[in-house]
């Protein structure tokens, strides 16, 4: 095996939750930040809760109401139109 390729690795390793939740265990990094762990994540817990980092939530809302006002413009622009014009009626209309 080479010697000095491979990363410092901690038996000790602390892992922080959000919640205040702390363990410990062996990785290569000494302190490891996490959002959610076995104490508070909905699945163990059976309580149902949206964990929002970085206001996803209210990004998709936000797309799915374009979306709609969109949806919305096409149809009323379809209703507009009275159906395909002719070839007579576009030379006609360039006169």
């Amino acid at each position: 095996m080479k010697q000095q390729i491979h990363p410092q690795y901690f038996d000790n390793a602390q892992v922080i939750c959000a919640c205040g939740n702390r363990f410990t265990t062996g990785s290569t990094q000494e302190i490891i930040r996490v959002e959610l762990c076995g104490k508070c994540h909905p699945f163990y817990t059976g309580e149902q809760r949206f964990v929002d980092s970085g206001s996803k939530i209210q990004k998709f809302q936000a797309k799915q109401e374009a979306a709609k006002a969109y949806v919305a413009k096409k149809k009323e622009a379809k209703k507009d139109t009275t159906g395909p014009q002719t070839l007579r009626e576009m030379l006609e209309a360039i006169k």
